[in-house]
């Protein structure tokens, strides 16, 4: 399970970003960069920790016209990331261009290129919420149609919440990248997530990779919540 843990540094600044990347050198392989760090921080902070030697997932929820989407898929590409964030919501024309840019950036960088993965319906998001949004399908008819989209303009796969990645599996095949926040040990709290399942649920339902944040960072030993979840408990 080790290798399908992302660590979501979702901390105020970089000092103490890289002061828990750095307890966890060497026991988690993943972290990830999301909107509140890299907003802090900038694109420099992507290669510090790259430079510790984790992956990095740079999730930005890219939604934007799709000049402006080609332009940070590049810079993003260029600082190291192994996997970035689109919203699906974007429509085809910005999905198709972040696809092909990241393939070119990485050619052009002589880089690996990164998982280009569509974000669907957040976590945070229930059917009542999406009615409230003028959004008439149920989160897991909306994440189906946004998964698809997503994949017929090239992303390698999808975010989505643990109850939808059974479904997304089967939708996208078993090369897909399924990443799936709202993950959380039967022994921490849900918080402000409202679609989530334990790890061991989430990878059984077809998940490949999982985004646990705060049982691990809130903790009073992050290595020993790290070293819980990894054990299966």
């Amino acid at each position: 399970m080790r290798e399908q843990i992302i660590v979501a540094l979702d901390l105020p600044d970089g000092a103490a970003a890289m002061d828990m990347a750095r307890s966890l050198k060497g026991r988690a392989t993943w972290v990830k960069v999301g909107m509140t760090l890299f907003y802090a921080e900038g694109p420099q902070i992507v290669r510090e920790l790259r430079a510790l030697g984790f992956k990095v997932f740079v999730d930005l929820k890219l939604n934007d016209i799709p000049h402006q989407v080609r332009g940070a898929c590049r810079t993003l590409v260029r600082q190291g990331a192994d996997m970035i964030t689109v919203h699906a919501t974007g429509g085809r024309a910005m999905l198709t261009a972040a696809a092909e840019e990241v393939a070119a950036a990485a050619e052009r960088f002589k880089v690996n290129k990164p998982a280009l993965v569509a974000v669907t319906v957040l976590t945070s998001l229930d059917d009542a919420a999406l009615t409230e949004i003028g959004v008439p399908a149920s989160a897991a008819e909306q994440v189906a149609a946004l998964a698809a989209l997503a994949r017929d303009c090239g992303c390698d796969g999808v975010v989505c919440s643990p109850e939808e990645a059974a479904a997304m599996r089967a939708l996208l095949g078993a090369d897909a990248y399924v990443v799936t926040p709202g993950v959380r040990p039967a022994w921490a709290e849900s918080e402000d997530q409202a679609r989530v399942a334990t790890p061991a649920e989430a990878i059984e339902a077809g998940a490949s990779h999982l985004v646990i944040g705060r049982p691990i960072t809130g903790a009073v030993d992050p290595v020993a919540a790290l070293s819980r979840i990894v054990e299966g408990e």
